[in-house]
């Protein structure tokens, strides 16, 4: 029986090997060089910065004499260029960035004189929090919070479950307080910071 198998299975592998021809040949590199295993590997030198763009011509002399008279320009004087040149060349004014919301740990913290300009300001953006709810209207919380911020079924069961949490950020003081009441007659809490 295992003599049997065993002729069958060189028949089968002389057929294959007609049918295929030799494989080796097929997938040989002719180009390909073996590796001197005594070289030593190869070093490269890197350019002192990456410069995405490729290599830039230098710049002209007037330029260079330009940047010259900008440099020996007093402090006050230099200030006063990046305005000057972005309302010459119509530049939109750059909006700063709402650190509102955001953690910014202890490198980014604001200084203490921002913080008072920021409470001079009117807030017109709120973000609207779930603090508790009835456990026996938990289906009902989870269909508004549905209603009101695009998630599936699962993710919405899993943002109510982690109670308390932010439901939405972002939103103006009516929108807010009409989000409020739906979760209030749902059977939960929800307050607007």
């Amino acid at each position: 029986m295992k003599f049997v198998a065993l002729v069958r299975s060189i028949c089968a592998r002389s057929t294959l090997h007609e049918i295929t021809g030799s494989l080796q040949v097929r997938f040989f590199q002719h180009d390909f060089v073996p590796r001197d295993p005594r070289a030593k590997p190869k070093k490269y030198k890197y350019p002192a910065f990456y410069d995405p763009y490729g290599p830039r011509p230098p710049p002209s002399d007037k330029i260079i004499q330009l940047a010259e008279r900008i440099a020996a320009l007093p402090p006050e004087e230099r200030r006063q260029i990046g305005p000057t040149l972005q309302y010459k060349l119509k530049h939109p004014k750059l909006q700063t960035i709402s650190t509102e919301g955001m953690d910014l740990g202890l490198q980014g913290a604001p200084a203490a004189g921002a913080t008072k300009v920021e409470e001079k300001k009117e807030k017109t953006t709120f973000d609207v929090k779930l603090e508790k709810f009835d456990a026996a209207a938990k289906i009902k919380v989870i269909k508004e919070v549905r209603g009101f911020t695009n998630l599936g079924l699962k993710e919405a069961k899993d943002l109510v479950e982690k109670v308390p949490v932010l439901l939405k950020q972002g939103v103006t003081k009516e929108e807010a307080n009409g989000i409020i009441e739906k979760i209030k007659a749902a059977g939960g809490v929800a307050v607007m910071e």
